[in-house]
């Protein structure tokens, strides 16, 4: 090969190498752009897409896990006004959502209408114990004339029943329903439940935005609630935690709506964790969502009773009375983030941070949720009175934990290796693809430069010869 040659081939060289480098900088944002298409097409909510089709699968499971307080010592609360002792037990397992979405109708508006219906079937293999486990808890016909109605009609109804504050039942008594003899209707902390429906919901499907996916424009026809004296409060905000819009940002709190607790709330990106392979953005109920108004004056529209909430400094509790038509308040596990007059109320628990908190586990670049865990406690409330005889050595309002309720789903194995192999490969071989052209054409670029200048800075010998003759 002549020097003609050597040089002509490390030019093209060099070039092509540049070529190639710059070739793969080119597919970078062409890669991304046809990354976000794809996703955006398949994150809307419309017939075909991988969005919609999990939208409406009942494949993962979801499951209620029940904790049961039960107290040791009714008497002495009775009759000396002692705190109630209170031991946990559980869980007591439901498989629930495992009727799919009804009534799905596409709207005009670029919305898309459903009911949700409900059930739970018990699994006993992931239980402690049978349904006919007998718990002494408070009473709650009791508690709610206590809350709902003047004192002495109240202890007319309890006495002429022989109430008492506490009483025995089973499991599936205190959770689906039984006939209370002071009121002649069937209660239950979560009666009426099976065979009823949530809803109906209205969520726009993402087609003419995709940053709207999956939020709530309605509820039950509305679009805000009437629960509470404040249009804030009452907003009906967010989706309804099962999804969000794609391509999270960690900085951008997620807001979404859930009929259990009667409002809206935001979790916040605490940090990013592996779920089978798959890297997921784990978010967490923020202290300041149940904290008291003084803390975090958002809050002040959802303190209802002065009185109760110490002037509106009690925190960790939320008063569900003019959304449940009973006097229920809602809290995280074991008082978690609580005042301490909540926790000084009884004796038993011990919150933690790890077994009572709430998060989201969302993939980042779809806006799925594949991980989730709602723990909530509901409690009631009984105080000190001088026309109820069985109140009349209690001497302090108590919030009485009746139970929590873990509600928790994690995609399954078969499930996880299609999302990676469908979303995750591709991406990783288009970006694989991308950096490899990038490398293989800096190599090829610097490789023939750095020949291309050596061959035009070594000495010609012919030249040479000829000088020395």
């Amino acid at each position: 090969m002549t020097c003609c040659d050597l040089k002509c081939g490390l030019i093209t060289g060099t070039v092509l190498g540049a070529l190639i480098a710059v070739l793969g900088g080119i597919l970078i944002p062409v890669g991304n752009m046809f990354i976000e298409n794809t996703v955006h097409n398949e994150t809307v909510l419309e017939n075909g897409t991988l969005a919609f089709d999990t939208w409406t699968s009942v494949d993962i499971a979801i499951y209620r896990q029940f904790w049961l307080f039960d107290v040791q010592n009714p008497d002495d609360v009775v009759a000396q006004g002692a705190k109630p002792v209170l031991v946990q037990k559980g869980p007591y397992t439901y498989r629930t959502r495992f009727i799919p979405k009804k009534n799905i109708t596409f709207n005009d508006n670029y919305t898309v209408s459903f009911v949700l219906p409900a059930g739970a079937i018990f699994e006993p293999s992931m239980s402690v114990g049978t349904e006919e486990d007998i718990f002494t808890s408070l009473n709650l016909a009791v508690a709610g004339v206590y809350g709902l109605l003047g004192h002495k009609l109240a202890n007319w109804l309890i006495q002429r029943s022989n109430s008492t504050l506490f009483q025995n039942r089973t499991v599936k008594e205190l959770l689906w329903g039984y006939k209370d003899p002071m009121l002649g209707s069937i209660l239950g902390v979560f009666y009426p439940y099976n065979d009823t429906m949530d809803g109906p919901y209205t969520v726009f499907t993402g087609k003419d935005d995709i940053n709207k996916v999956a939020t709530i424009e309605r509820w039950q026809g509305e679009t805000s609630l009437s629960y509470w004296n404040d249009s804030y409060c009452n907003k009906i905000n967010g989706t309804d935690g099962s999804s969000f819009h794609p391509f999270l940002d960690k900085k951008e709190p997620l807001y979404f709506f859930s009929s259990d607790i009667c409002r809206s709330i935001s979790a916040k990106f605490d940090r990013t964790v592996d779920l089978k392979g798959i890297s997921v953005y784990r978010y967490l109920l923020p202290p300041e969502a149940l904290a008291s108004p003084v803390e975090n004056p958002d809050n002040q529209c959802y303190c209802t009773d002065p009185v109760l909430t110490k002037n509106c400094t009690t925190a960790g509790l939320l008063d569900l009375t003019a959304c449940r038509g009973a006097p229920v308040f809602l809290s995280l596990p074991h008082f978690l983030y609580g005042s301490n007059d909540l926790h000084q109320g009884v004796i038993g628990l011990n919150p933690n941070f790890d077994e009572h908190s709430i998060f989201l586990d969302v993939e980042p670049i779809t806006g799925f949720t594949l991980r989730f865990a709602k723990r909530l406690q509901l409690n009631m409330l009984y105080g000190p009175s001088d026309s109820i005889i069985i109140l009349n050595k209690i001497k302090d309002y108590t919030i009485f934990p009746i139970l929590w309720v873990n509600e928790t789903a994690v995609l399954d194995d078969e499930t996880a290796d299609m999302f990676k192999k469908e979303l995750i490969a591709r991406m990783e071989l288009l970006e694989g693809f991308q950096i490899g052209l990038i490398v293989v054409g800096l190599i090829l670029f610097a490789s023939c430069l750095i020949g291309l200048i050596v061959v035009c800075t070594k000495p010609n010998n012919n030249k040479l010869s000829l000088v020395v003759k």
